[in-house]
């Protein structure tokens, strides 16, 4: 008998006594608040599980009898008024001191980013770039700072990932139901559903702005998956990072042109703008367009945009930086362009990175902003040298990209059995995340404690593994035999076992196989039998990169090779909650990339806040991490090798040095026990691990840097050059447009005798000759910097010197500016021995964010 079978979905009613779980699980306050989720997972421990740990969802399927209950067990309401009490002091908690004084009352930041991972119960992320932006807005969210961000509502999210028999990975797309997900619709004014108009070829594309709270942080979310919309321009928004170019630009359409619309139509006044990564980069575009329409030339309009606006990139591998077609920015750009008062190729060169093709996000994000910074200080290094030709006269290292160093967010990576130590020691201790002396209790923990709390981690990890694989295995069509076979190591004790995690994106550059290179000498140490070594891998590739998936597919075959069976474990379905696991349970942590292509790497760091050793080339934040004082460590570092050479070298020996410190290092260390079985010295490095890279590595120090840095400086900026009808940002836009012009006759001389020596405490007089070429004595700047040339040819600066006022001369009889001006420099040099100097030239106004902003310089 074939009938039909309907689906019909009952949902309770909440008891009022408890009616505020559904304002806890429409805030993402919970992902990170674990006395939150407890409320709901004591209700119905089984459908908690069953519903993937999200509380929309469970209170949607969770049985009415089991909410009666709680609504009258004393000891739940107890716990559940003293959640909702700790919650409302949260959002009633005032800014710290430091950061308020560094506010005015109008202040907020509107950040854009392509992705958000808060928790799995919204999946809108695949990696770092997401997890990074969901620990900004946690931490912004933690210090009360005036902050709204903006994202993509992706109806597929990124894919699920499954590896099949073969070691394929399999990607699967599920539609979201978006009532099972902590969002609501947002209104306008009028409280009607807000959605906002995009002009796309042809045709009018409309999204429904939705939005989800984290904390005290409100995130705008755009989706054109809506009635009206056509087939095609519903599936702009399904999946991230999914389709084609005309897919990528038109989600980066909606993002950035229809994020700014979004704002405006909900009265959002931002005075500083933060892109983060180039997705988000048509902001500026919009921002122009409203600038121009209010009778602003296209210069000054981009001097007032720019003024306010923080760009971060992420990435030093080109492929992570799009770049349209100039005929596909002209299909979807078109209509707009008018609006903006520019030519066609006017536009096009605000996307146009130099002696490149296409429209480059990331030029256009750096054309649009002022202030630039990578994400450690490797990668700042890296950046400033990548898009070097923006300022072309400017050396690299003074260029304006900066950079501020990633951080996470460590509530919600601490395990929750180190967060109760630290309770029980330290109850304060949220309150000390950036005061790096505060965390040396963490070396009095008694080490027997210390190593317990480390052990439980590990048992919950291989119990996770354990089920996950199994399902993976069984799902495979393997055997019992064989799948026992494959766990048979994760059936010794924890404490037993040394297991190694490497977890990120299946990337080629991130080098997954480098522990393979030489297969023969790993099998000699993954063959001790008493001392044995899990490696545990994990990630997704991208499904269009296929020589990610060959790595999958290469790490695969090797773990079911005889001599590394059951050694290397390969783990489907990395996700957020995967990941938890991982980084508080393994006792090492992995991290192999080719120097310098990674940015940051923030798994590492999470990794020791739960005490678990990073072994890692020194790249990205590990640059700065490691420390190694008299031999107690917080991990090791494997030196790069100089890639100028042949790269299949540098790979032999980089993964030969790995191998040694596994052999001679980490596994002796690990096994060393004392007579009660603890291995002292290895627990000396984990505690060194946590009091060493919590206080300088978490989100709460990486926010208040930007706030710092980069926020304060751009509200400030904006405004200066947005007053009295954009007065200094006319005057900035005249001054660069006349120095461009004038800058090629331009020249300097030294005019002087410079003596050969003098006494320490003597100055010297430089008189530098300056052809003006039309400009007036103000407008140039007469630098010396004193330095050496290092050995490998590079120029090192020690001091720099400068003219610090304009000449008295500026015009003659006539109002016109000299032809050449005599510049003065009296210098008192605090070095000694046999110095070098240098000489140069460049533009100065007062406007100007960095003195190089123009990319002028001319050497003398």
């Amino acid at each position: 008998m074939n009938a039909s079978i309907y689906t019909l979905e009952i949902t309770p009613t909440l008891p009022s006594r408890i009616a505020r779980l559904d304002e806890l699980a429409h805030n993402l306050y919970y992902s990170w608040t674990r006395s939150v989720r407890y409320l709901f997972s004591r209700i119905d421990p089984v459908c908690w599980q069953e519903t993937e740990d999200n509380p929309r969802l469970f209170l949607l399927r969770v049985a009415q009898e089991k909410l009666d209950l709680a609504a009258e067990n004393s000891v739940y309401l107890a716990d559940y008024d003293d959640a909702c009490r700790h919650f409302d002091e949260y959002l009633a908690r005032p800014l710290p001191t430091d950061v308020a004084d560094q506010l005015a009352p109008d202040d907020l930041v509107a950040y854009f980013c392509a992705e958000y991972g808060f928790h799995e119960s919204l999946p809108i992320y695949s990696g770092g770039l997401g997890i990074l932006a969901g620990d900004h807005c946690k931490a912004i969210s933690d210090l009360g700072f005036p902050f709204v961000a903006v994202g993509l509502m992706y109806r597929q999210g990124y894919f699920k990932q499954e590896i099949d028999a073969q070691g394929n990975q399999i990607a699967t797309y599920q539609d979201i139901d978006f009532d099972t997900l902590p969002i609501s619709k947002s209104t306008d004014p009028q409280g009607n559903d807000l959605r906002i108009s995009l002009n796309f070829p042809g045709r009018i594309v409309t999204a429904q702005v939705w939005q989800a709270k984290i904390g005290r942080v409100r995130l705008l979310l755009l989706d054109t998956d809506i009635v009206g919309n056509s087939l095609e321009d519903r599936q702009i928004t399904y999946r991230l990072y999914g389709g084609d170019r005309r897919t990528r630009i038109e989600q980066e359409f909606v993002l950035g042109i229809g994020g700014v619309r979004a704002l405006r139509a909900l009265g959002i006044k931002p005075t500083a703008w933060h892109i983060n990564e180039g997705h988000a980069a048509f902001q500026v575009i919009e921002r122009l367009r409203e600038f121009t329409q209010q009778g602003y030339t296209p210069d000054v309009s981009t001097e007032m945009v720019a003024a306010a606006t923080v760009f971060t990139t992420h990435t030093p591998v080109p492929a992570g930086h799009d770049v349209f077609s100039d005929e596909l920015i002209h299909e979807y750009f078109d209509t707009l362009i008018p609006d903006l008062g520019l030519t066609q190729e006017a536009f096009l060169a605000l996307g146009r990175q130099p002696h490149q093709a296409g429209f480059n996000m990331t030029a256009l994000a750096l054309h649009g902003s002022r202030q630039h910074n990578g994400v450690s200080e490797i990668h700042g290094r890296v950046a400033a040298e990548m898009v070097s030709d923006f300022w072309p006269e400017v050396p690299a290292d003074e260029n304006p990209v900066t950079y501020v160093t990633n951080g996470v967010h460590v509530d919600t990576f601490l395990a929750r059995e180190f967060s109760l130590l630290f309770d029980s020691l330290r109850r304060d201790w949220r309150l000390h995340l950036r005061d790096q002396t505060f965390w040396s209790f963490v070396d009095t923990i008694p080490n027997e404690r210390f190593w317990s709390v480390r052990c439980a981690l590990k048992v919950d990890l291989i119990r996770d593994i354990r089920q996950r694989l199994t399902f993976q295995l069984e799902s495979d069509g393997l055997s019992d035999v064989r799948i026992d076979r494959t766990l048979r190591y994760l059936n010794r004790r924890a404490s037993d076992i040394l297991i190694v995690g490497f977890a990120r994106r299946f990337a080629t550059y991130k080098r997954a196989n480098l522990l393979f290179r030489d297969r023969a000498r790993l099998a000699r140490l993954l063959a001790d039998e008493d001392r044995p070594i899990v490696f545990l891998f994990a990630g997704k590739a991208h499904p269009a990169d296929e020589p990610g998936k060959a790595l999958i597919r290469e790490i695969w075959q090797i773990s079911n090779e005889p001599e590394f069976h059951g050694r290397i474990l390969l783990l489907e379905g990395y996700d957020m909650a995967l990941a938890r696991k991982l980084v508080a349970g393994c006792d090492v942590w992995l991290n192999i990339p080719e120097y310098p292509l990674e940015a940051s790497g923030t798994s590492g760091q999470k990794a020791s806040l739960n005490g678990a050793l990073n072994l890692s080339v020194a790249d990205g934040w590990w640059g700065e991490g490691y420390q190694n004082n008299n031999g107690l460590a917080n991990g090791w570092s494997i030196k790069p090798y100089n890639r100028s050479f042949n790269h299949e070298y540098c790979d032999d020996e980089e993964a030969s040095d790995l191998l040694t410190l596994l052999e001679d290092e980490v596994k002796p260390l690990f096994f060393k026990r004392d007579p009660s079985g603890v291995p002292i010295d290895w627990v000396r490095f984990a505690k060194t691990a946590i009091h060493t890279v919590l206080p300088q590595f978490n989100a709460a120090r990486m926010v208040c840097d930007y706030i710092t840095r980069h926020y304060r400086v751009a509200t400030r900026h904006g405004a200066t050059l947005t007053a009295d009808e954009g007065r200094m940002a006319k005057s900035l836009s005249a001054f660069k447009r006349k120095v461009r012009d004038a800058w090629p006759g331009v020249s300097g001389r030294l005019v002087n005798e410079v003596p050969r020596r003098i006494h320490s405490d003597e100055e010297i007089y430089l008189d530098v000759e300056v052809t003006l070429n039309g400009l007036q004595p103000d407008e140039i700047t007469v630098e010396c910097l004193f330095g050496q040339n290092e050995t490998h040819g590079t120029w090192l600066t020690q001091q720099i010197f400068s003219t610090k006022s304009a000449p008295a001369s500026n015009t003659d009889d006539a109002g016109n500016a000299p032809r050449t001006q005599t510049y003065h420099l009296t210098i008192q040099v605090a070095l000694s021995g046999l110095q070098n100097f240098r000489l140069r030239l460049v533009p100065n106004h007062s406007a100007q964010l960095h003195p190089y902003e123009l990319g002028l310089m001319k050497w003398l």
